[in-house]
């Protein structure tokens, strides 16, 4: 709520039934000084009167701000190497002393302790601090105490005290409050607070979570939940279901969870898992390429020198599963590869820039929706990978994909030709994103035919060989990719069928054995890469 928001609610209203407190006295303390003191100077410029310790103190008094310190107001002064600052009756009576019992104002006014209405506080950074410090006990000083301990006195009485949890919050306040000459309303007091509870809860979870990490353990005894709500869907899977999104705390940019939507209906859930199945896929590409993605799973995939050609190239493979997909390319999106998307019906398009020629293309399309991601993230995060499960979460380290030829092992007689090793390294790129079982059919360039999610792997080279004869795609000469081992060999025999002469799997089966034989009775060549790359 805004300023011009809070004087329309407050328009007429009686200030004791409205919830409106002036604030006299603040308490500001803060570790980052950004903004800090063109803040202090409006409440200066309201008459506020500032309280403040320590470095903050100092930062305020060299800007020529009117301040006084903690210890003298207290008379007290800082102890413990600055372990005790605010710790002190006359500060924390002064916050949570509620200002409509005359008892509780009497105490405060017998002991000369002022009613505190602001308290403002940026903790110390504990994540920064612990991870640049050499020892535990250095990242244990990070830890702050009079800091959380005030914001939850502050959020505990903001009935009738404004409690600011960190700097970003500095310019909202200020302008609340010179809307309404020095005041807050309730409304505003309350949200803050829910803010400042927030931010002590997600604090105290990184630091259970850092003392109770083990560098003997894999994984941590506690996954703290640190995630805001970023959006609510139209829908979830279905209609019937609703759906939201929330979004990590300091999740990297380049993903479409951080991507910034300029043009198109409301995203639903499915778009979004559509849409970071397909960013993932395309940013993997090392060369300006296309995916288009239909229920998570890849329907095409292609790269070129002209992104319009990898499109085009991409959409080729399965344009009847295409029709209504997302499609993330990995290059700024131009107006040919616009104008070939628009061609065909599609529900969304990723890309990490739209030029101006493309988005006035993609205007003709009204409700598609179209979002800009920025630097597509090439390398997995080092957090986990969670999903739910009922009653819990399952989590694993995410899947880095890394590939390199020379870890590959050829195991027929026949040795790979350098035009078969690229397009058997394209189709593995592409199978670690396609659901289990996975088979990928491929040239060096694209896809020409995907199965996916058979519960037998026969099965999806079959899906895939049906899918590439719909497309009208020549098989003869591909490469086929497999996320898994081959547990016979009659995937290999009903590829050769059609003319695939090249395959590369990760192996691993107590059958390897027969099956490099078959390959070899067949003219084969086959690589194994030692990775298996199930995505359920």
């Amino acid at each position: 709520m805004g300023p011009a928001s809070v004087r329309q609610n407050q328009k007429g209203a009686d200030p004791s039934k409205s919830g409106l407190r002036k604030v006299e006295v603040a308490l500001l303390s803060a570790y980052h000084k950004e903004g800090l003191v063109e803040f202090a100077r409006g409440l200066e410029r309201l008459g506020v009167r500032i309280l403040s310790s320590g470095g903050s103190a100092a930062a305020l008094r060299e800007r020529g701000i009117p301040v006084e310190e903690v210890s003298d107001y207290t008379g007290w002064p800082e102890m413990l190497g600055g372990r005790v600052k605010t710790l002190h009756p006359k500060v924390h009576a002064g916050v949570l002393a509620r200002r409509d019992d005359a008892g509780q104002m009497d105490e405060l006014a017998s002991a000369g302790i002022l009613p505190i209405d602001l308290v403002a506080i940026d903790p110390y950074p504990f994540e920064e601090i612990a991870a640049s410090s050499d020892s535990r006990s250095r990242a244990v000083e990070g830890i702050d105490i009079g800091g959380p301990a005030l914001l939850r006195a502050a959020a505990k009485n903001h009935e009738f005290v404004v409690v600011i949890p960190g700097r970003a919050l500095y310019g909202d306040v200020l302008d609340v409050l010179e809307a309404n000459d020095g005041a807050t309303d309730l409304d505003c007091r309350r949200r803050w607070a829910a803010d400042a509870f927030d931010l002590v809860s997600r604090y105290d979870a990184k630091i259970s979570s850092f003392l109770g990490s083990d560098e003997e353990k894999e994984f941590p005894s506690r996954l703290p939940a640190d995630l805001r709500l970023t959006r609510v869907f139209r829908y979830g899977e279905n209609p019937h279901q609703r759906a939201a999104l929330y979004r990590e705390e300091g999740a990297p940019e380049g993903t479409a969870v951080g991507a910034r939507q300029i043009q198109g209906k409301a995203i639903s859930f499915n778009n979004m898992v559509d849409l970071d199945a397909a960013v993932r896929l395309a940013a993997s590409l090392d060369r300006p390429g296309a995916a288009v993605i239909k229920h998570a799973n890849p329907c095409g995939v292609a790269v070129d020198d002209v992104l319009r050609d990898a499109f085009v190239r991409a959409r080729r493979t399965d344009e009847k599963s295409a029709f209504g997909g997302v499609i993330a390319v990995n290059r700024p999106l131009d107006g040919e590869t616009a104008a070939a998307i628009v061609e065909f019906f599609v529900e969304a398009v990723i890309a990490p820039e739209v030029t101006e020629e493309a988005r006035e293309i993609l205007a003709r399309k009204k409700k598609l929706v179209v979002l800009e991601a920025g630097d597509l993230l090439r390398q997995s995060p080092g957090s986990l990978e969670i999903r739910s499960v009922w009653g819990g979460v399952v989590a694993q380290e995410w899947d880095p994909g890394n590939f390199s030829w020379d870890d590959v092992q050829v195991v027929t007689d026949r040795k790979p030709t350098d035009e078969e090793i690229e397009k058997m390294t394209f189709g593995w790129r592409v199978v670690r994103f396609v659901r289990s079982n996975a088979i990928v059919f491929a040239d060096a360039r694209a896809t020409t035919g995907i199965g996916a999610g058979q519960m037998s792997r026969v099965d999806s080279v079959r899906l895939a060989i049906r899918k590439a004869r719909e497309a009208g795609l020549e098989m003869t000469g591909l490469a086929m990719a497999s996320d898994g081992f081959f547990p016979f060999p009659d995937s290999l025999e009903v590829a050769s069928e059609v003319g695939v002469q090249a395959v590369i799997q990760p192996g691993g089966s107590i059958r390897d054995q027969k099956v490099v034989d078959r390959a070899n009775e067949l003219g084969m060549t086959m690589a194994m890469t030692g990775c298996r790359h199930f995505k359920h």
